[in-house]
């Protein structure tokens, strides 16, 4: 018997546009999902390239793979609240506590993006007003964390891809020591090539969302 997980797993699939930034030309990816419908991935896709678009100074939330991002972690244990106090009262805290709700962050996502219907295939005028009208709501807030999250995480967690956010920044990843450039780039500009962690280790890491639970 399949549970939820393996059955989106199987089924649903999403195409997103992949950047080669040594050529500039584009691809396509074939991505499957662990959480979201394909419905359901290609309004949250279209609603994170409004949030974090592509332009001129680089890619943006479809190029570096921000839905294949939140769809691992919403299929996680994070998705269900695992990490965060679940209990009641439940009430509305001050700013500063964060969310206090009983819905969990698939929840969320999931009740929100109900009323996105059709959304993915509006024009991006539409698609900011849009926005604009649930910019307030928790998922637009919960949204927005996670594209930008998405844009600048390890890309061993699904985001990044292509470490475009980090490039666009000029971070260079968790680099371990710099005692090897020192002397061979003193004085000068240096702004080494991004390593991700599995670079870093040369080897396989498994992500936190990857873990058996």
């Amino acid at each position: 018997m399949y549970n939820d997980a393996q059955v989106m797993r199987r089924r649903h699939f999403l195409i997103l546009p992949a950047a080669t930034l040594a050529t500039g030309q584009q691809r396509e990816v074939r991505v499957p999902l662990r959480f979201f419908t394909e419905a359901e991935a290609r309004i949250v896709a279209a609603a994170a390239a409004r949030i974090f678009p592509a332009d001129d100074t680089g890619a943006g939330a479809n190029e570096a793979g921000v839905v294949v991002y939140i769809d691992r972690q919403l299929a996680s244990g994070y998705g269900r609240d695992k990490y965060r106090y679940t209990q009641a009262p439940f009430e509305d805290g001050v700013a500063e506590q964060g969310y206090q709700g009983r819905a969990t962050p698939r929840d969320i996502y999931r009740e929100g993006l109900k009323p996105l219907a059709g959304f993915a295939d509006l024009d991006p005028q539409q698609q900011d007003a849009r926005l604009a009208e649930i910019e307030r709501s928790a998922l637009f807030q919960m949204l927005r964390r996670h594209t930008i999250e998405g844009m600048f995480c390890d890309p061993m967690h699904g985001g990044n891809r292509g470490k475009v956010g980090w490039q666009m920044i000029g971070f260079p990843g968790p680099h371990m020591s710099y005692l090897d450039d020192i002397d061979t780039h003193y004085g000068q500009p240096f702004r080494p090539k991004p390593l991700g962690i599995e670079e870093v280790l040369g080897r396989k890491v498994k992500p936190s969302e990857d873990e058996t639970e």
